[in-house]
Order: structure tokens, then sequence, then C-alpha cells
């Protein structure tokens, strides 16, 4: 029985070929399949993206490089058939990920060639330091892979009969030249917005992290380049005689605030991105596909900006977070919800393990009233239902509840969502999944939660987060008046406490002396 393979999978294992060569490999090992799979413009590609897997990243860790002329993809693409025992023949090495490949394209209930995403299937489900390393990526395995082909394998619907008539026009020197000058204009438009952003991030933002993600994107930019030729961008430059120069409109002066500034460069690199990625093509499967990879991730980078800077607004004026459990309150919640509030909390969240969840729906909606009256935030911790019914203002998620996208299709846009980090790494993948604020910590011994000695993430990773994140958090764990000091030396600006206000006999008069402790 013949085996096909797709012409992207057949592209894919002769790119991998060419990065084995210019890595000056003797031999082609899976990280060259797994890098050639991430440039090419395929299903496996959209799936490393979709899990935020980049070629950047790929080439860096297993110190790859890209070969330095583009692949012929007329060469790449043969009109006989390719064959899987072909393929076996001329990459023996890969033969237990292409045997894998085979067997996932086999499940299909229908006939179904081997594509890209089978390859990736066999990289990800073969035992090597590629699949150890797609692992640790964290969202991308075994079941999420399957799932992701069965929906591109979908063949349940009754295709429609299109009839093409296709003709080829063919290529002259002076389309070439136009379309590389297409790409010099937008490459330079990239540029100059790329350059706005990263300023906003580090003179208004002043958000680390968020300027390292965008000097990411300026070196794929540089990546992507090198499979056209600066010098021959720079040959085909024609300002002088280029009609878009003497053309303005009075909107593109019209900046009511550095946020509409902001936003405006945030769109004028991913247009730019965009006629990068189609006008490329003409030039660059290669090029076209980090294009591609460069628009995704800067929607991404657009979402956490935005975020941060809506939340920074929205949480202004909450230094302090209470989190209420009955069973710590001295005389009940009711009382340390509404004394506290009285004297400046401003965001409480309902931390109840004991109550059923009639209880809680009722005690929620007595505290949506008093912070209603107070102007002040209401949080519901680990429930995004209850949220709902009680008119919360938002819910707060452990690393062990639902992940944020998951919450986000229950509570919708307007809510906020809360996640708890514990270290650098949590803390910098909440921010790029969508969350509106933090919790950093445990920051010292509670008596609220049970953790191990060694879980303790203290003052340290404090002040990790406050070197370069700038979305809204709020240290946690085990503060009181004695310790909050410290707190606020390290960098942090909001901080969210427990017992120290409900076991307190007066929870006003507490709440006013720690936020007494705050700057300004």
């Amino acid at each position: 029985m013949q085996h096909l393979l797709t012409a992207g999978a057949q592209r894919a294992l002769r790119q991998a070929a060419m990065i084995a060569r210019s890595s000056a490999e003797s031999e082609l090992e899976a990280i060259h399949l797994l890098a050639a799979l991430a440039c090419e413009e395929s299903r496996a590609a959209e799936i490393l993206q979709t899990h935020q897997i980049e070629l950047a990243t790929i080439l860096t860790e297993f110190q790859l490089r890209l070969p330095d002329e583009p692949m012929n993809t007329a060469a790449a693409s043969p009109d006989q058939p390719f064959e899987l025992s072909e393929a076996l023949h001329q990459f023996p090495s890969l033969r237990e990920i292409l045997n894998s490949a085979l067997q996932q394209a086999s499940q299909s209930a229908i006939p179904t060639e081997i594509g890209s995403e089978h390859l990736l299937w066999g990289l990800l489900t073969t035992a090597g330091s590629q699949s150890d390393w797609l692992s640790a990526q964290g969202s991308l395995s075994a079941a999420s892979l399957e799932h992701s082909i069965n929906i591109g394998h979908d063949h349940s619907t009754t295709p429609i009969n299109v009839d093409f008539a296709f003709r080829t026009v063919s290529t002259t020197v002076s389309d070439q030249t136009n379309t590389l000058r297409t790409i010099d204009a937008a490459a330079n438009r990239l540029r100059e917005g790329l350059r706005v952003i990263e300023d906003y991030l580090r003179f208004t933002l002043d958000d680390a992290h968020l300027m390292g993600l965008l000097k990411t994107t300026r070196h794929q930019l540089v990546d992507a380049l090198k499979f056209i030729g600066q010098e021959s961008l720079i040959a085909s430059r024609d300002t002088l005689n280029d009609v878009g120069t003497s053309i303005s409109t009075t909107s593109e002066f019209d900046r009511q605030s550095i946020e509409h500034l902001l936003q405006a460069n945030l769109k004028r690199v991913q247009e730019a991105t965009r006629t990068l990625e189609e006008f490329g093509k003409l030039i660059s499967v290669e090029a076209a596909s980090i294009f591609k990879q460069m628009r995704y991730s800067l929607y991404t980078l657009e979402k956490s900006i935005l975020a941060c800077v809506y939340n920074q607004r929205r949480l202004g004026n909450c230094r302090l977070y209470l989190l209420v459990s009955e069973s710590l309150c001295h005389h009940g919640s009711g009382p340390a919800i509404r004394e506290s509030l009285a004297a400046g909390v401003g965001i409480v969240q309902i931390r109840e393990k004991e109550m059923t969840d009639r209880q809680l729906l009722e005690h929620g909606k007595r505290v949506r009233e008093w912070t209603r009256a107070a102007d002040a935030i209401l949080i519901m911790n680990d429930r995004p239902d209850l949220a709902i019914a009680i008119d919360a203002d938002g819910v707060h998620v452990g690393q062990d509840e639902l992940p944020v996208r998951e919450v986000r299709q229950i509570v919708g846009p307007r809510r906020m969502i809360g996640v708890s980090t514990h270290n650098i790494e949590q803390a910098r993948q909440a921010v790029l999944d969508g969350a509106d604020y933090l919790g950093v910590g445990p920051t010292f011994p509670t008596t609220t939660k049970s953790f191990a000695e060694h879980e303790y993430a203290g003052l340290n990773f404090v002040k990790q987060v406050a070197a370069e994140i700038r979305l809204p958090w709020f240290a946690i764990g085990g503060i009181n008046a004695d310790n909050l000091k410290q707190v606020l030396q390290v960098g942090a600006q909001r901080c969210a406490v427990s017992s120290v206000i409900c076991s307190h006999e007066h929870p006003g008069q507490i709440t006013r002396a720690l936020l007494a402790q705050f700057p300004g």
C-alpha cells in the first residue's frame, strides 16, 4: 500500500536536511525537522504558533542555523508523488518519527496523506531531546496535538464543488523590484513602529518583561530579512518617487494621549507584518513564515500591553486587598468587611472553603451590597460561576485551578481575572495568558494556607516581579503590620492580607495602620 506525503511535509524534510548542513551537523536529527516545521508555512507551524513555540526559540535552544540561501520551492515539490518508502530511504535517521507519523495519519477514517502535523506528532511522541523540550513548553501535549490534528482533518462536512480557472503571468524584473520596494517600505514602517512601542515600554510603562518580548520580535525581523537580502532592498528603494510620501491625512497627526499614540503604533506594526508576510511569499517562503509568526506575537503583545495600562487605571486606588474567610474573623466576616472598607480597603475577595454553594451565594450577595456601597471591587475566589451569580467584579484562581483562557470563556471580557503565582516564570506567563492582576507569594509563612518551607517564594520573588512586571500585582502571604515595611522596601506597591485584619478585634483600626505604611 502506498503512503504519500503532502507537499508541505516533503518541503519540511528537505528543509530539515538544509538546516542540518547549515548547522554543521554530520547527520540529520529530529531537532532539524522541528526547526523546519516551525519555519514552513504549514499546519504544523500553525499548531506550534498556537502554543507559542516560535522558530527563533527553537534555533536558540538547539543552536541551529537556517540556510543562507532559501530553499527552491519548485524543486521541493516534485510532480511525482513522494512516498513514505522514499522518505525512509532518504532520511533513515528519522525512521522512528516517520513511522509514528504514519500511525497517526492512518487513524483517519478516510485515506489521508502524511502531513506536517503528523510529522510534528512523530517528533512529540518519539523519545529524544526534541520531545522532552516540546513537552516542557507547557500547553503542547499528545492530547492537545491530536485534537488539533482531528480538527484539521474533519471531513464530516460536504465539500463544495468549485471550478477554478488559473492562468499564469510571467514575473518581470520590474515586478520583483516593485515587490522589494514594498517589502523595504513595510520593514521600515515595522522598525519605526516597534521603536515607538519600545520607548513607551521603557520610559512610560517601565516594563522589562514586555520590552524583552518586543526585542525578540525585532530580532525576528532581522532573521527574516536575511532570506530576502538587505542589499536588494536598499537597491530597490526609491523614496523620491514614492507617491505615498506626498499624501497625508489629519489623523496622522492626531494623537490625543500617549495611550492613543501607543495604540496607533501597535496597529501600525501589525499591518506592516501582514504586508511583509504577503509580499514576502513572492520572494522567500521562509521569510514569509517568520513574518507570520511575528504578526501573531504582536497580537499577544498588544493584548498584554493594553491590559497592563487598563488595569493599572482600574486598580489605581487599591493598595490593600482583603481576603476574607468567616472562620478567621473575630466578630464574623460582616463587621470585618464593613469596617475595613470604611477604613480604605479598595478590593475584597471572598475566600470561603467550608460554606455550601447556597450559603456562599447568599453570603456573596451581601458582600456585593457592601462593596458596591463603598465603591470597592469584589472578587470571588476559585468560582467563576458564583462570581457571575453574585455580580462580582472578577474571580481569582490559583495554579491548580482553571486556566485563564477557560475562566475568560465563563466570565466574559469585562470581569477581572487574578492569578496566583509562585515564581517569576509563572508571573511572566500569567501576563501573556491575559490575567488582569497577579498574586505574588507566598512572602511569609501564613495561617490561611499550608506550604512546605522550600515552597515559600519570599521577598526575592517580590523583588523579581517588581523589577520587570507592571501589570498590577499584590504581594501576598503572612503580611502584617510588623513585616509590611520589608515588602514595600523591595518594590511592592500593593499587598493582600487576610488574618491580620480578619482576626483583629478592631478591623478598621488595623486597616488604617496598614494603609499608613504605604508611601504617599
